[in-house]
C-alpha cells in the first residue's frame, strides 16, 4: 500500500484529494439537504467529482459518459421535473402515508451494511478474462472495444437499463404530480388569461 502512495505524482495526489472532497461533500449534500432542488444540484456536483476521478484513472470514456449522460441528461431532467412540478415546497412530515416505511428502510439499511461487512472480509476472485479481448491490445482504442462489447455481448442489459431510466422519469413525474384543487385551478386559469 505504501509503495502505491509513493508512486503517485504530486499533481495526481492533489487532483485526487480535491475531487474526493468535492465528491464526498456533494454526496453528503444529497443526503442531508431538505430541499430536493438543492439535493439534485449536489448530485450533479458529486457526478462531476467522480468524472474527475475517472480521468485520473485514465478512463476518459467513462468520464465523458458520467458528465454527458448522468450529470448532463438524467439529473438535469430530474431537476427540471422537480422545479416544474413544484416539489420543492415543504410538505407535512406528520402525515405518514406508509407507516411501516421507515422500519422497512431501516431493516434494508442494516442488511446492506451487513452485506458490505461480510463482503469486505472475503477474498475477491479476479474473475474471467474480458470477453471482448484486451482493452489496449493489437492497436485498438478503448472506445471501439467498449462499443463492440456494449452493442454485441451486452446489448440486452444496455437496453434494459435505458428502459429502466425511462420508467424512473415517468415514475418521478407521477409521484410528484399534485391534484389540482378548485382554488388552485382558478388562480392558474386567471394567470394564463392575463399572460395572453
Amino acid at each position: 500500500m505504501g509503495h502505491l502512495v509513493l508512486a503517485a505524482t504530486v499533481p495526481d495526489a492533489v487532483t485526487f484529494a480535491i475531487a474526493a472532497v468535492i465528491t464526498v461533500t456533494g454526496a453528503l449534500g444529497v443526503v442531508l439537504s431538505r430541499n430536493p432542488v438543492h439535493a439534485a444540484l449536489m448530485l450533479i456536483m458529486t457526478l462531476f467529482g467522480v468524472a474527475v476521478l475517472f480521468v485520473e484513472e485514465d478512463a476518459q470514456f467513462l468520464a465523458a459518459v458520467q458528465v454527458i449522460v448522468y450529470a448532463g441528461a438524467i439529473v438535469v431532467l430530474f431537476l427540471f421535473v422537480i422545479m416544474l412540478l413544484g416539489v420543492d415546497r415543504l410538505e407535512s412530515l406528520a402525515a405518514e402515508p406508509m407507516p411501516a416505511q421507515r422500519w422497512v428502510a431501516l431493516g434494508l439499511g442494516v442488511l446492506g451494511l451487513a452485506e458490505i461487512v461480510l463482503l469486505s472480509r472475503g477474498k475477491w476472485p479476479l474473475g474471467a478474462h474480458s470477453v471482448a479481448g484486451t482493452v489496449n491490445g493489437a492497436g485498438q482504442q478503448n472506445v471501439s472495444v467498449l462499443g463492440k462489447a456494449l452493442f454485441t455481448t451486452y446489448l440486452l442489459p444496455f437496453e434494459i437499463t435505458s428502459a429502466l431510466l425511462v420508467i424512473a422519469v415517468i415514475g418521478a413525474v407521477v409521484l410528484a404530480r399534485r391534484p389540482r384543487t378548485a382554488g388552485t385551478a382558478e388562480i392558474e386559469d386567471h394567470a394564463e388569461a392575463e399572460d395572453t
